[in-house]
């Protein structure tokens, strides 16, 4: 946003969200992982807005909570006397801004800060408001845009107002608008609510605007940008379009995406270019992944950080914590949780890493486990650079593995081992010849003697 146009965000979030039916305000439901609010709040602080206000009424104090580390003012509604009563609330918060204000809503929340700026360029010295349109694949009943041929509006209606040839217009109000503070507060209170449920409607705004012979604009924008979310069916709806556009971006960046409506990404997910992700991945928060790294199949990823050139899977889990280095691997049904394998380490298949640092080359056999909790404390297991440690092994943390040993197969290592060591804790095997034989014979006879 150009500093010589000030511009401030109303976000209307008043609504009791009945149909959510849940104990949790409506704008605090997740997408990919986020409250959708906080989906919109990130997208108009690309435009460094001075003010944003809130508005909230039914569970206000959630809202307050879940606003706390943020520079967001919350203004209380009540009663709640519709969507133009809602935004004069905003009024007190912004008494001293002079400037543009935009006033949209916490349940659709994924306007984009371009789509805002398009809105602000509108609005030039010929305009008094800037409203926003979509043109969906059904019309339903949203209210319509109808314009002149140079694009001003002439009209705003409400479906169930509209003529038969006003419906035909595939033109619809999303609802967002933008106008200088001056003339918004001003035809704010304008607004009557002489209409079936007795309420102030924000699109009297434009309505009035127009009444007094002022230029509205109308800018248009993708349907799925402004999809409202009202219900659990809607934000599931939301969900879908959210990845959908995320799977988009990510191709665009140089992401291979092999089937990509299996991929389901988080909203801070980082993929670096020459990324390949197979079929039914999915990405939790806090993940980044480098360049020409491959995610194979049916793996799970959150809090992780994945290096250059590095495969995860198929079938892997990273948690929390787990960091991978430039070419090393993970295989099939590994688990990995605050720990790090360190470049071109492999942990090939069936294993636990947890608080774990593995040195640099090192191999960890199938079966292998840092066992890392004794029920109340975690401790960590250290693996020396180029160190083998062989199949079906328990590593019982506290314990250290020194650089370039070896750990045979099936041992269970509770005491350091040294650079360059074997360390081989097995019992002592022992032989009986011919016992299998006797044992079998004995058995069949007493089976055979239970059929008489």
């Amino acid at each position: 946003m150009s500093k010589d146009r000030k511009f401030a965000a109303v976000i209307l979030a008043a609504g009791k969200g009945t149909r959510m039916k849940s104990t949790l305000h409506k704008v605090l439901h997740p997408i990919a992982g986020r409250p959708m609010l906080d989906h919109l709040l990130d997208s108009l602080e690309v435009l460094d807005p001075a003010h944003t206000v809130v508005v909230a009424g039914d569970r206000h104090e959630q809202l307050r909570d879940a606003l706390a580390g943020r520079n967001v003012s919350v203004a209380l509604q009540e009663p709640q006397l519709g969507t133009a009563h809602a935004a004069l609330q905003a009024e007190a918060a912004l008494r001293d801004f002079k400037g543009l204000v935009m006033v949209c809503f916490g349940d659709a929340p994924m306007v984009r800060a371009r789509t805002v700026q398009r809105m602000v360029d509108a609005l030039d010295d010929t305009a008094k408001v800037a409203v926003l349109g979509f043109r969906p694949a059904d019309t339903l009943a949203y209210g319509r845009i109808i314009t002149s041929e140079d694009g001003s509006v002439v009209k705003m209606v409400e479906h169930k107002d509209a003529t038969e040839e006003e419906r035909a217009c595939n033109l619809c109000n999303a609802g967002v608008l933008i106008a200088r503070s001056d003339d918004l507060w001003r035809l704010l209170k304008s607004v009557g609510n002489d209409n079936a449920q007795g309420e102030y409607y924000l699109p009297d705004v434009a309505t009035n605007a127009i009444a007094e012979g002022a230029r509205v604009v109308a800018v248009e924008t993708d349907p799925r940008e402004v999809a409202g979310i009202n219900s659990r069916a809607e934000l599931a709806q939301a969900e879908a379009q959210w990845q959908e556009l995320k799977r988009e971006e990510a191709m665009e960046g140089g992401v291979t995406l092999t089937a990509p409506e299996t991929v389901f990404f988080s909203w801070d997910t980082q993929l670096a270019e020459d990324v390949t992700v197979e079929p039914h991945v999915v990405f939790g928060p806090g993940v980044s992944v480098a360049r020409g790294a491959r995610i194979r199949a049916f793996s799970h990823l959150e809090g992780a950080s994945v290096g250059e050139d590095c495969s995860v899977g198929p079938y892997a889990r990273l948690r929390p914590g787990a960091v991978m280095e430039k070419g090393a691997f993970v295989g099939n049904f590994v688990e990995m949780k605050k720990a790090t394998l360190g470049e071109g380490a492999k942990a090939s298949h069936l294993t636990y890493l947890g608080d774990a640092e593995v040195g640099a080359g090192a191999n960890i056999g199938a079966g292998t486990i840092t066992c890392n909790y004794d029920g109340y404390f975690k401790y960590k297991t250290v693996i020396g650079e180029r160190a083998f440690i062989g199949s079906n092994s328990a590593l019982i943390a506290p314990v250290t593995i020194g650089a370039d040993a070896i750990v045979a197969a099936g041992s269970a290592v509770s005491r350091d081992v040294g650079d360059g060591d074997l360390r081989m804790v097995r019992g002592e095997q022992v032989v009986k010849p011919g016992w299998a034989d006797r044992f079998h014979d004995t058995m069949k006879k007493k089976k055979a003697a239970t059929k008489k």
